[in-house]
C-alpha cells in the first residue's frame, strides 16, 4: 500500500481559477469545478490554461472527483488538483483508487484533509491496465444508460415547452402568480452528526439523499431547492417523509391547489434559480428569488394530461434505472475487490 502523499502533490496552485459570473456557455476551454457535473462552463482566455495532463481533480467541498486529460481552467470554488509524483504513473488506475476512498461526507466543509489520510493499492503497472480495463467496461454500459435516462429526460422538457411554451413571456397567455402568492418557504435545519444513520428516513440536501435518520422534518409531497454552493438551484420532488437540511430550502406549504407536483418539479427546473443566487462569496440562494419571480398557472386538467405523459416515461426510466442500479452494484463489487 502507498500513502497518498507519496503518491500525489497538490498543483492547485499551478491551475488558473475562473470566477462563475465569467463562465460561457461554450468556448475554447472547458472550466473543471467540484460540482457533478464534468464540465461547468467554458471560457475562452489563453492566459493561465492547465496543460499538464491528466490529472485529477478533488472537490474540497462535494467530494467529487474528476479524471482530466484536455488542457483547462479551474471553477473559483474548493478545488483541489492533483499530479502525481511518479511521472509514469497510471492516472486512470489512481483516478479509480481515489474514487473509492471513504471521505465521510461533514457538509460543506473541507475534506482534503480526510483524502490525504487514504493509502492506495500498490498493484503492479500489468495489472493496473488490466484493473482499469474491467472498470472502463464497466462505466461505459452505466455511461449508455444515464445517456438513456438523460434522452428521456430531455424527451420530457421537450413535451412541457410544447404544451406550456416558454415560461418566460408566458407566450400561452396563463395567469401568473408571484412565488409568495402561491408558497410559504422555509429553510432546511441542520442534522446533528449524532442523528446521521446508513438507513432510515432519507436526508436531503441540496444534492439529493446525503444521510438518513430517524425522524422526519417533512411529511407530505414537497419540493426541495438546493441554496449553497454547487448545489444551489438543484431542485428534487419528494413525495415520502424526509429531512431536509440546511443546505436546501423547500416549499412549507401551497397556498392554492393550482399545480401537480409533476408540472410543478419540472416549471421550477425550467426557472433555472441558480441564476439569481448571490456570487459575492460560495454561490448561495435565498428565498427572495423564489417568492419575487411569477409563476404560470396553467389549467389543472392541461396539468394532468402533462402528468400522465411524465408518468409514462417514469415507467421506462425505472426500468433503465434498474439496470443502471444492477451495473453500478457490479462497479463497486470490483471496486472493493481490487481497492478494499
Amino acid at each position: 500500500m502507498a500513502k497518498f502523499i507519496d503518491v500525489f502533490e497538490d498543483v492547485t496552485k499551478l491551475g488558473t481559477k475562473i470566477p462563475t459570473n465569467l463562465y460561457l456557455d461554450s468556448g475554447l476551454y472547458p472550466i473543471i469545478d467540484q460540482g457533478q457535473s464534468e464540465i461547468a462552463g467554458y471560457t475562452n482566455e489563453e492566459k493561465g490554461l492547465f496543460i499538464d495532463v491528466p490529472a485529477i481533480v478533488f472537490g474540497d467541498h462535494t467530494r467529487v472527483i474528476k479524471y482530466i486529460d484536455n488542457p483547462c481552467f479551474l471553477g473559483a470554488d474548493g478545488v483541489k488538483l492533483l499530479k502525481a509524483k511518479d511521472k509514469s504513473a497510471n492516472y486512470k488506475y489512481l483516478y479509480y483508487a481515489l474514487c473509492n476512498a471513504d471521505i465521510p461526507n461533514t457538509g460543506y466543509n473541507r475534506h482534503f484533509k480526510w483524502l490525504k489520510e487514504i493509502e492506495i493499492p500498490d498493484y503492479l503497472t500489468e495489472e493496473q491496465v488490466e484493473i482499469v480495463a474491467q472498470l472502463e467496461r464497466v462505466d461505459s454500459v452505466i455511461s449508455l444508460r444515464k445517456q438513456q435516462l438523460a434522452k428521456l429526460d430531455e424527451l420530457v422538457k421537450s413535451r412541457f415547452i410544447e404544451m406550456f411554451g416558454d415560461y418566460r413571456i408566458n407566450e400561452k397567455g396563463f395567469d401568473c402568480k408571484t412565488g409568495s402568492e402561491l408558497f410559504k418557504f422555509s429553510s432546511g435545519k441542520f442534522l446533528p452528526e449524532e442523528k446521521r444513520l446508513n438507513e432510515g428516513i432519507p436526508v436531503y440536501g441540496g444534492n439529493g439523499i446525503a444521510w438518513y435518520t430517524s425522524e422526519s422534518l417533512v411529511d407530505y409531497s414537497t419540493i426541495i431547492i438546493g441554496r449553497v454552493g454547487a448545489q444551489c438551484g438543484n431542485i428534487h420532488a419528494v413525495t415520502t417523509p424526509v429531512w431536509i437540511t440546511d443546505n436546501a430550502i423547500y416549499i412549507k406549504e401551497q397556498k392554492t391547489n393550482a399545480y401537480t407536483l409533476e408540472f410543478l418539479t419540472e416549471l421550477m427546473r425550467m426557472m433555472d434559480f441558480y441564476q439569481y443566487a448571490d456570487f459575492s462569496g460560495q454561490p448561495k440562494i435565498t428565498q427572495k428569488p423564489l417568492e419575487t419571480l411569477n409563476y404560470i398557472m396553467p389549467p389543472i386538467e392541461l396539468q394532468n394530461e402533462y402528468t400522465a405523459f411524465v408518468e409514462q416515461i417514469d415507467k421506462s426510466k425505472i426500468e433503465i434505472q434498474k439496470s443502471l442500479n444492477q451495473l453500478e452494484t457490479l462497479k463497486k463489487a470490483l471496486m472493493q475487490k481490487y481497492f478494499g
